[in-house]
């Protein structure tokens, strides 16, 4: 019995000691993570409130022939400048030069059949004098006078309008400027009417922008803007709305709208790519949704694309369900699934999973949301 016993103590001792020996499991580490807060719902957008345009002339206007012909000489081309009264383009003048030809060969048998009865007109009329011809006679002699004369008139007027025709077959330019774009080249046949090329005048600059539905019951003629160009970023130029499409496009649905712009000491080129802001703007509608980075996405396949929030208590990652506006370069809008104010998880969120704990640091590296879950 005695034995049975000090066996059964010993193996409980034994079986202590083992369990003893065993290390106690270590708690999962703390990953650290790339978040950002989730912003960008309600309120007004200032920096945020912009549209895309582009930088055009404030006078800008197709030139065309006033004759059609067929175009010989193109002197100039896209991006070339310009002076008032440079010529652009010739038309062949071989047709206008004939008929101004000949025209002035009628105006030359005209002009002497006017000097013929003007001659007979002073001969009758001193007969006339001495009672040798009627009356009748010298009133007919006076009627054929003023026809050859108004044929004269009719015959140089045509002549002018042949003379303006062959000048028309040079496209000048009204005013100086850059060339924008070019329709024709050489060797074609245009019309009258018919652009050659667009002319953007010298002068006062402005941006094109549109402005969606959402926004367009807020915009008026003559509010300020804020325009910055993307390729001087930091250089805010002043502006003011000057016109406001009262339409919206079909295929868009955005208002078309022009705000002159004062570039003050910014290099302004036309075509450049602007950002415009309209500020105090109030955010509404699709306007109005929250955006995250495109690697903040988390997909797979068949099911709706997350994002992993950080639970700002425990600093513990939910996957969170979101839907999804258009697609951006960079970003894309959330339309429903998250709260402004939310922290995320920016960068390498397929790599996590939902329920871990982590640190959130910023691009810095600096942590945010306070310290490290315990």
């Amino acid at each position: 019995m005695k034995k049975s016993i000090r066996i059964a103590l010993l193996t409980s001792l034994a079986v202590l000691l083992a369990a003893c020996s065993k290390e106690a499991p270590e708690a999962p580490p703390v990953r650290t993570v790339y978040a950002v807060q989730v912003s960008g719902e309600g309120g007004t957008r200032d920096s945020a409130n912009a549209y895309s345009g582009d930088i055009r002339a404030a006078e800008q206007a197709p030139l065309s022939f006033r004759v059609p012909g067929s175009l010989t000489e193109r002197r100039v081309d896209v991006g070339d400048a310009v002076r008032a009264g440079q010529v652009l383009a010739v038309l062949d003048s071989g047709d206008q030069s004939a008929q101004a030809n000949a025209i002035r060969a009628q105006l030359a048998a005209a002009q002497a059949q006017l000097q013929r009865v003007t001659a007979d007109q002073r001969r009758y009329a001193a007969l006339a004098k001495d009672q040798l011809v009627s009356k009748s006679m010298m009133d007919a002699q006076n009627a054929a006078v003023a026809a050859a004369q108004g044929e004269v008139n009719a015959i140089q007027a045509n002549l002018r309008l042949a003379t303006n025709q062959a000048r028309y077959t040079q496209l000048t330019a009204p005013r100086s400027g850059v060339i924008a774009e070019r329709m024709a080249e050489a060797g074609q046949v245009v019309g009258a009417g018919q652009p050659i090329f667009t002319l953007a005048a010298d002068g006062e600059r402005e941006v094109v922008f549109a402005v969606p539905e959402s926004d367009i019951s807020q915009v008026r003629r003559g509010m300020p803007v804020q325009v910055e160009l993307w390729s001087s970023p930091g250089a805010v130029m002043q502006g003011t709305i000057a016109e406001l499409s009262p339409v919206a496009d079909p295929a868009t649905r955005t208002f078309t709208a022009r705000a002159r712009i004062n570039p003050g000491a910014v290099k302004v080129e036309l075509g450049q790519s602007a950002k415009v802001m309209i500020p105090g703007l109030e955010v509404r509608g699709a306007t109005a949704a929250l955006s995250v980075p495109l690697t903040a996405l988390v997909k797979s396949d068949g099911a709706k694309p997350s994002v992993l929030v950080i639970d700002p208590a425990s600093k513990t990652l939910k996957q969170t369900f979101v839907t999804l506006g258009p697609f951006g370069a960079e970003t894309v809008p959330v339309t429903a699934g998250l709260r402004g104010g939310e922290w995320i998880v920016a960068a390498g969120a397929h790599l996590l999973s939902n329920g871990m704990k982590v640190q959130p640091v910023d691009r810095d590296n600096r942590p945010v949301m306070g310290a490290a879950a315990k």
